[in-house]
């Protein structure tokens, strides 16, 4: 999923070799708006999960009934806020792990091996099909 307003926010800081996150602050606060993950926090909060930015809270996502699925307009942001949370979770728990921002605005995570995971994507998956499971990224992140 493209996010507009991220295109916008990186010509303004100057983009650089990284998609704009050369700089450690820009990275910070990217970051940052990154692991907001607003509707997914307050939604899953209300589910009775607090999301603390760790990997077993993403297996507990998975566990989760997808009632989000009962509404078609909200569902796309459920799954694209589960693909930045997933992404969160790997930059501050896997060594090497750092966000990267393709030219068009798609965040990614790269690892230390140089791969790069499409978070969204797989967030966006997930929140449709059930599949591939959060913890399941995570743990071929973790591992590669």
């Amino acid at each position: 999923m493209n996010i507009p307003f991220l295109d916008s926010w990186l010509k303004r800081q100057g983009s650089g070799s990284r998609g704009g996150l050369d700089d450690p602050e820009r990275a910070s606060a990217m970051a940052e708006l990154f692991a907001e993950c607003e509707l997914l926090r307050v939604r899953i909060g209300r589910m009775g999960l607090e999301l603390d930015d760790t990997p077993a809270s993403l297996a507990a996502l998975d566990q989760l009934p997808p009632r989000w699925r009962d509404d078609p307009d909200e569902l796309p942001w459920i799954g694209n806020d589960a693909g930045l949370y997933l992404g969160t979770v790997i930059v501050r728990t896997v060594p090497g792990a750092e966000w990267h921002v393709w030219p068009a605005g798609q965040p990614v995570v790269r690892l230390a091996s140089g791969r790069e995971i499409g978070v969204v994507e797989a967030g966006l998956d997930w929140a449709v099909h059930g599949a591939p499971e959060l913890s399941q990224v995570y743990a071929e992140a973790a591992e590669a």
